[in-house]
């Protein structure tokens, strides 16, 4: 079935010498062809590393995931063995809140798509039963202190409540800001020296604003940079 849309490509070479030759690339490059299969799609950004399987500090997958963030698209790589065999290391994509999808596991069909799909089920799993607990646990605690559980719905959140609503709002904010400085630095070093040429070149990008509806403002932009540390 072929893909559209727009999307982000990771590929990783063990050595130098193969990032420069282009050896193992073309390779990847294919798989990922042949999984988009076709279609209407579009690669916003590349993003090659070149490290070691064995470590967890990549700084282009970071990058990648900023962009599929950003560009709210989906991270295509082309062999789960080019990102890890860690299960810790999965489970931290699992939170990066990206679709990361991968060549060779279209339909997670197969020994290793079952696997993969097997580990990640079970931190899912682990995670929820713990916090499960943890819940249940707090709440007898509360019982047996005489506390009384549960409340009116409808009542008007209280100052506290509505303080800590604003500062998640604020945290996502920021996150999002981070995520769209090295875009915003590649504009302004490109001669956007306005907001409203940033806005205008955000937009010709195709990146979605925080709510991901309509056109980018310079009262939008102006925002952003304001949520970016000097």
């Amino acid at each position: 079935m072929a893909n559209t849309g727009a999307f982000i490509t990771y590929y990783r070479v063990s050595t130098t010498k193969q990032g420069r030759s282009g050896l193992g690339l073309d390779a990847q490059r294919a798989a990922v062809a042949t999984y988009l299969n076709g279609g209407d799609w579009k690669i916003v950004a590349e993003f090659v590393e070149v490290e070691s399987g064995k470590r967890s500090d990549r700084p282009e997958l970071d990058k990648a995931l900023a962009a599929a963030r950003v560009h709210r698209c989906p991270l295509i790589v082309s062999k789960v063995d080019r990102l890890t065999r860690s299960v810790a290391f999965l489970s931290r994509l699992l939170e990066a809140g990206v679709d990361v999808r991968f060549a060779d596991l279209p339909q997670i069909e197969g020994a290793t798509g079952r696997f993969l799909l097997q580990q990640m089920v079970a931190v899912a799993e682990l995670e929820a039963g713990m916090i499960s607990a943890r819940t249940k646990a707090a709440l007898a605690a509360a019982k047996r202190r005489g506390k009384k559980l549960g409340g009116n719905r409808g009542t008007v959140p209280t100052a506290k409540a509505a303080k800590k609503g604003a500062a998640a709002t604020g945290k996502r904010a920021a996150e999002r800001a981070v995520d769209l400085a090295p875009t915003i630095k590649a504009l302004q070093e490109g001669g956007a020296a306005s907001l409203q040429a940033l806005a205008d070149g955000l937009n010709a990008a195709s990146i979605p604003t925080a709510r991901g509806q309509g056109q980018w403002s310079p009262v939008q932009v102006m925002r952003v940079l304001s949520r970016i540390a000097p």
